[in-house]
């Protein structure tokens, strides 16, 4: 059987019509990946633009900053407590600081140091109680400046005894006063 010039014809432009449908089919499905590609590289750089590398390095730079003056606060904190603890010492603060407010230490005592911890870290502490006579304006400065000054101490607890305006007792004080030092383990 012999074909016809337009059988040819019609198988040529079949032939034709199945590769030009399987081209577009190929084309449409990579021309798909291609844009879901693009659309994912587009949201890749926006989240690439986003990082600022250079604000990431400027905290860590900050943070390691923070980190090395805390660092150097607490090195300073434990030299400060590390001093030998004597109450002749202590004693010798305690009159400098009550003859600057013109106050009048009249009895002082400790008793024995013992083991405490100050915010976690271990310390020897010294419990020192003291009677302090004067104005009360004169008390209150000497108890806040013991408070204040005094890193190595803490004033526990104040009892003031403030008599009536007769002029036969003066205001007293009594404070209970607790001294720290650090003990390197």
């Amino acid at each position: 059987m012999k074909l016809s010039k337009k059988s040819w014809l019609f198988i040529g432009i079949g032939i034709f019509l199945i590769a030009l449908v399987g081209l577009w089919m190929v084309y449409s499905q990579e021309s798909s990946v291609k844009k879901e590609l693009k659309e994912e590289l587009a949201l890749a750089r926006d989240r690439l633009n986003s990082i600022k590398i250079e604000q990431l390095s400027n905290q860590q730079s900050e943070l390691e900053k923070q980190l090395d003056e805390t660092i150097a606060q607490s090195e300073a904190a434990r030299e400060t407590l590390s001093q030998p603890m004597n109450s002749i010492i202590i004693n010798d603060i305690l009159f400098s600081m009550a003859e600057a407010n013109s106050v009048n230490i009249t009895q002082i005592s400790s008793s024995v140091a013992g083991q405490a911890a100050l915010d976690g870290v271990p310390c020897q502490m010294l419990p020192i109680t003291a009677s302090v006579v004067g104005e009360v304006n004169n008390l209150v400065d000497f108890i806040t400046e013991l408070n204040a000054d005094l890193s190595i101490a803490t004033v526990k607890t104040v009892n003031m005894d403030i008599p009536f305006p007769d002029g036969e007792r003066k205001p007293t004080a009594s404070i209970q006063v607790e001294i720290y030092t650090y003990e390197e383990s």
